[in-house]
């Protein structure tokens, strides 16, 4: 079957999932009695043989599991909990192509889905919770990054609790969560591809998780700055554990912004008592134009140093430009290049190059196809062509 024949036949079918779709993006747990005119359904407490106490399983109202004689705890979920859930359906074909008549063409498809949980306790922090599952890792869909677990199970993916110091700072303690989760890039370039939705800021915004923790200020004015740092759960912020460090300035008018990141990550087992530290400083900016019709565009350029204890450290870069154009036809069109994997000093850079379209159908539902084409210039290795889709449900 031809590649455009495909390309045809892949949208057609993830249509047939439509009547998946809802559109309500955001469901409070507390509403649920909205649904149901059940006032209750007693259940006997199967835990202990010899309790009196009993679970009741409420159909909405004061939460879905309310009290069971206990005079601290009342069962109930608290007024400000949400779940939000989302799916993800792939299709693609990727080409490796090595300039023969090798190709590796098939038909992929995957899915992911997720689960968001927020609750606050005191109205101005955010408890937050994302439950992932899927499948989505194959050579054809891989690169729009869609989560995959094993066996397919639904995992806690990332947790994170969020609160305010005084009335400037934000503070951030997680697990599995990134050192720059409180950062702000510059960049409004809103990409579906794993390789180039970092704008450039690769390697400096550190995203190595592992138990984090960071800070952020707001200044005023469009003024912020934020710092972070993540490392492994199991051995913590010692010479054995690899950890990485960042800090981040932006600032951000109506119709442009600019950030600076600094990232630091120790890379691999210490050797000979030295811990191999990578370090990188990178630069974004975009301008959106007031005008209608013109695109926003956004940059990014980092630099840095592979900062290995064994043979030369070399010098490393990475760069990235990006169009986006918000309103052609009902939908959202992007087009962007930049490098694929970090450019070594005095070697050729190796380029990625893409273009996408994300239109809605309702409230629910999106489609985004993606094209893109990777420049290897490394020996015996294959440039790579990929077409894809992804249709997403939020409910």
């Amino acid at each position: 079957m031809k590649i455009f024949q495909r390309l045809l036949v892949a949208p057609a079918a993830l249509g047939l999932l439509s009547p998946l779709s809802a559109s309500a993006t955001e469901v409070n747990l507390n509403e649920i009695s909205n649904y149901s005119d059940v006032e209750s359904i007693e259940l006997s407490n199967s835990f202990d043989d010899n309790s009196s106490n009993q679970t009741q399983l409420l159909a909405g109202g004061e939460g879905l599991v309310d009290s069971y004689d206990s005079d601290s705890f009342d069962g109930g979920f608290s007024e400000t909990t949400t779940a939000t859930f989302s799916a993800n359906f792939y299709a693609g074909i990727f080409y490796d192509d090595d300039g023969g008549n090798d190709r590796d063409d098939n038909l992929t498809t995957g899915y992911d889905f997720g689960i968001a949980l927020n609750t606050s306790f005191t109205g101005s922090d955010s408890l937050d919770i994302a439950i992932d599952a899927g499948n989505a890792d194959a050579p054809g869909i891989v690169e729009f990054d869609g989560d995959t677990t094993t066996n397919e199970a639904l995992t806690v993916d990332e947790i994170t609790y969020t609160f305010p110091l005084g009335d400037k700072a934000t503070i951030m303690v997680g697990d599995n969560a990134d050192a720059s989760s409180l950062f702000t890039t510059a960049c409004v370039y809103g990409g579906p591809s794993n390789t180039l939705d970092a704008c450039g800021n690769v390697n400096a915004n550190v995203d190595n998780g592992g138990v984090m923790a960071g800070a952020a200020y707001d200044f005023g004015n469009g003024l912020t700055a934020a710092v972070g740092w993540a490392g492994d759960e199991n051995d913590v912020a010692n010479e054995e554990a690899t950890d990485a460090y960042g800090i981040n300035f932006a600032y951000t008018g109506d119709s442009y912004g600019v950030s600076v990141t600094y990232g630091s990550t120790e890379d691999g087992a210490p050797v000979n008592d030295n811990m191999e530290v990578d370090t990188f400083v990178a630069v974004n900016a975009y301008y959106t134009p007031e005008s209608g019709g013109l695109p926003s565009i956004s940059v990014g350029y980092e630099a840095g140093e592979d900062g290995s204890v064994v043979g030369n450290n070399d010098g490393l870069s990475n760069f990235f430009v990006g169009l986006t154009f918000d309103e052609v036809g009902s939908g959202e069109f992007g087009l962007a290049m930049g490098t694929r994997v970090n450019t070594v000093e005095d070697t050729d850079a190796q380029y990625m190059y893409e273009a996408y379209y994300s239109y809605p159908i309702n409230d629910g539902m999106t489609i985004t196809p993606l094209v893109f084409a990777q420049d290897v210039s490394t020996a015996n290795t294959d440039d790579n062509t990929g077409v894809m889709v992804r249709t997403s449900f939020s409910f």
